[in-house]
């Protein structure tokens, strides 16, 4: 990022326009060093890109470890209270409230140049790597999301109450996503790269 900053020209504007985003797990960010470290040289000149967006995707579960057992505080993102940086805490259920809150934070950065947080909270359906079984470690979790609606079926449920969509459209746009999907993935078996494209 500040490579094209600086390439782009390195005036003020140049550094509000390239904006870092950076997309951080909860165990993640509250417990690796270099989160701490690179926070810690955001204002240092020839280091300084105006604020980086961070989002943590808070699953709330580290591997299989509970936050009481791997953090000091109540928050994976408290790291951001050492470094002054606002914390924007949200639903991941509610892809509005997201939206929102990653609109303040770009706004925030737009306008202080520094550092924000975005605590999106949410939850894993499946294990760490999408195969492993969390039921095994974490059986009391695993059971209420089991028969807790998915983030599509909660915002579906809302914009058709709401007289935004109805069931028809809803299912019109699922099928478009899903068929433009099938379709990248066939064309992907049959994919030959060029040096361009890297």
């Amino acid at each position: 990022v500040r490579a094209k900053q600086y390439y782009c020209g390195n005036r003020p504007e140049d550094i509000r326009n390239v904006v870092p985003i950076l997309l951080h797990g909860d165990a993640a960010f509250a417990g690796q060093g270099v989160v701490y470290e690179t926070m810690q040289m955001a204002h240092v000149d020839d280091f300084d890109v105006g604020g980086t967006i961070h989002v943590v995707v808070n699953n709330q579960i580290g591997f299989t470890t509970n936050p009481n057992h791997s953090r000091s505080t109540p928050y994976c993102s408290d790291l951001g209270k050492a470094f002054n940086c606002p914390i924007f805490h949200c639903n991941g259920d509610d892809p509005l409230a997201v939206m929102a809150a990653l609109e303040n934070a770009a706004e925030w950065r737009h306008e202080w140049g520094s550092d924000v947080i975005v605590d999106m909270i949410c939850y894993r359906r499946n294990g760490h790597n999408e195969l492993d079984q969390p039921a095994f470690t974490q059986p009391l979790l695993y059971k209420e999301i089991s028969r807790h609606p998915t983030t599509l079926q909660i915002f579906e449920k809302r914009l058709i109450e709401d007289g935004t969509l109805t069931k028809e459209e809803a299912q019109e746009i699922k099928d478009f996503v899903l068929q433009s999907y099938e379709k990248d993935l066939e064309a992907s078996k049959t994919y030959v790269r060029k040096d361009t494209d890297w």
